[in-house]
C-alpha cells in the first residue's frame, strides 16, 4: 500500500469529515464532535495545518492543528488534533505519518510548540509531555502534553479555538 500525506485539497472537506466521524464512532472518552469541530476550524480559518493521508489515492486519514492561547500570553502554541485514520486502516503506521508530516510543517512554520489532549502512551512517542505549569482545565493532568520546538515551556493554562465546542 502506498501512503502518501499532503496537504487538504479544497474537494476533500466531505470525506474528512466522514473520516473522522468513523474513526471515532467507537472511541471511548469522545463526545462524537470531532468532525464538527475540523468543520467549524475549517470555516473559521483555524486551520493551520490540514494534512491528509491517501492510501493508494483514496483518502483514509486526517490531521488538525490550530492555534490556542495561553493564559500567560505566550504566542507560538497550537494545538494538535483531531487525528483520524479510518479503523479499517488503524494499526498500519498511518496516525505516526500524519503526526510526524504535521509537526515537521508546524516546526517549520516557526512554531514555539504543540500541545494535545489524548493517551500519554501513544503521544509520548512523538516527544509529548505532561508538563507541570501548562494546564487544561477539567482533565487528569498525564493526558494533557506538550512538544516545545525551543526546549522551553510556558506556564499557565490553554484554551483550544472556540470551534471545539461544535456540536454539529
Amino acid at each position: 500500500m502506498d501512503i502518501q500525506i499532503s496537504n487538504e485539497n479544497s474537494g476533500d472537506a466531505e470525506k474528512i469529515h466522514q473520516i473522522t466521524e468513523q474513526a471515532f464512532l467507537n472511541a471511548p472518552h469522545t463526545g462524537h464532535t470531532e468532525q464538527y469541530i475540523v468543520d467549524a476550524l475549517r470555516r473559521a480559518g483555524a486551520l493551520t495545518i490540514s494534512q491528509v493521508a491517501r492510501a493508494d489515492g483514496d483518502l483514509v486519514g486526517h490531521v488538525a492543528i490550530s492555534p490556542v492561547t495561553l493564559s500567560n500570553g505566550a504566542a507560538g502554541w497550537f494545538g494538535l488534533g483531531p487525528i483520524s485514520v479510518l479503523p479499517e486502516h488503524q494499526g498500519r503506521g498511518i496516525g505516526s505519518r500524519l503526526m510526524k508530516s504535521s509537526l515537521a510543517s508546524l516546526e517549520a512554520m516557526g512554531a514555539a510548540g504543540c500541545v494535545v489532549l489524548g493517551d500519554p502512551a501513544y503521544y509520548g512517542r512523538f516527544g509529548f509531555k505532561a508538563v507541570d505549569g501548562l494546564t487544561y482545565p477539567g482533565v487528569p493532568a498525564e493526558y494533557f502534553q506538550a512538544l516545545s520546538f525551543t526546549d522551553k515551556f510556558p506556564e499557565g493554562e490553554v484554551s483550544y479555538h472556540e470551534a471545539f465546542a461544535a456540536q454539529d
